[in-house]
């Protein structure tokens, strides 16, 4: 599986994303149809543009191919010179093909992405200036971004709070979210690993408290996904992918700051979540998307698959006994490359299929959201962890 996972990474992923590279105007095009037409005035999504910035600093970092550092180099100075805003802090939502401002709206989400994007690149690169644009966006998270109770989601550009209508999901505008502390989370563990910041661990020790009081609901063995300002859930929703990613990276946290309290009150929680998925969500070859007031959407999403065989190889990791998670590891590879892989020459990824394989014609190979972060992470991390299945 690590030669497979290397391959793919090498002759399938990293020949597609360096596709769209935008030679004239800088960062990477934003939009690819279902018939692999390039759109190349479509805007260009920030969030993107920080995923694979994220994308090309690891997959650097993993192959050593100097290639792949001008890649990061070509999405680092676009996320500078266009989506970073200088005067007000945080990065825009989105900007034009051209790279004017399109949408100046500021996510919490959003920034979350370009921090754990620039402490990569730092890590990859060297360059001060990322670093210090990291810890500029993450001081803006800190005083603008949350309160005593957490993180806030959304505000206009002065950071005045609007609701979160870009992100919302299911018909719910909630105050606070699973996911957007998720990947603050996520966001601040790979600055603190880089920085060794003493307020960022302080951060991540207040987000591991938030998640254990507010999120996790032992009863249902799942997480909430969408609050009130009080952390009241809005809707029954089990999210799949959502529980499978966060317990691999609520591991790579706690393993980050290698406190012996955390993995205490941690562990049990990742290892309640990864059970339960397994249970209740895997079908022998692949993973549903979520289940909303008892009704499962078994809809088979690019990121869900991608997350589900690494939360499932994490699983194993902690726990050699449980060998149904490294076989449902290999029944995820097979099920992905067998469906999800796009075999037309010059693709990449379907965004979804159906349980039984078909890809929905309609859907593009890459927008706004869809990116090379799961995927290639997915790979990366097989390569890593080293383990043959």
């Amino acid at each position: 599986m690590v030669k497979e996972a290397r391959e793919h990474l090498i002759n399938v992923i990293i020949p597609f994303w360096k596709g769209l590279r935008d030679e004239k105007f800088g960062g990477y095009y934003g939009y690819v149809d279902h018939d692999l037409n390039v759109d190349k005035k479509a805007f260009k999504g920030c969030i993107l543009n920080s995923r694979i910035l994220w994308f090309f600093s690891n997959a650097y970092m993993t192959l050593k191919d100097e290639s792949l550092l001008s890649e990061a180099r070509n999405a680092y100075i676009f996320l500078k010179d266009h989506c970073y805003d200088r005067e007000c802090g945080g990065v825009y939502w989105s900007v034009e093909y051209d790279g004017k401002v399109r949408e100046d709206v500021k996510y919490t989400y959003n920034l979350a992405f370009a921090i754990y994007a620039l402490s990569s690149y730092y890590d990859a690169s060297g360059s001060e200036g990322a670093l210090k644009i990291a810890k500029d966006i993450y001081d803006v998270i800190e005083t603008k971004c949350r309160d005593e109770k957490g993180y806030l989601e959304s505000g206009n550009r002065s950071f005045e709070p609007i609701s979160n209508e870009e992100l919302s999901e299911n018909g719910v505008i909630a105050s606070r979210t699973m996911n957007t502390l998720l990947h603050v989370m996520e966001a601040y563990t790979e600055l603190y690993r880089v920085s060794g910041l003493t307020e960022v661990r302080k951060s991540l020790d207040f987000i591991l408290d938030v998640y254990t009081e507010h999120i996790y609901n032992p009863k249902l063995h799942r997480q909430e996904v969408f609050f009130d300002d009080d952390y009241r859930p809005l809707i029954d929703l089990h999210s799949y992918g959502h529980d499978i990613e966060t317990a691999w990276l609520m591991d790579r946290t706690v393993e980050i700051l290698g406190e012996a309290g955390h993995e205490k009150k941690i562990s049990p929680i990742t290892k309640d979540l990864t059970a339960n998925i397994y249970r209740v969500a895997f079908d022998g070859h692949s993973l549903a998307n979520e289940c909303e007031n008892g009704i499962v959407d078994d809809r088979r999403i690019w990121w869900v698959q991608a997350e589900a065989l690494l939360g499932f190889l994490n699983g194993y990791q902690k726990d050699p006994s449980k060998k149904e998670y490294l076989d449902a590891a290999k029944a995820e590879w097979d099920f992905i490359i067998e469906n999800v892989v796009d075999k037309r020459k010059g693709s990449e990824w379907f965004s979804e299929v159906s349980p039984d394989g078909r890809p929905d014609p309609e859907l593009p190979i890459v927008e706004p959201w869809k990116c090379p972060y799961h995927n290639g992470r997915m790979c990366m991390e097989v390569i890593k962890r080293g383990i043959d299945f």
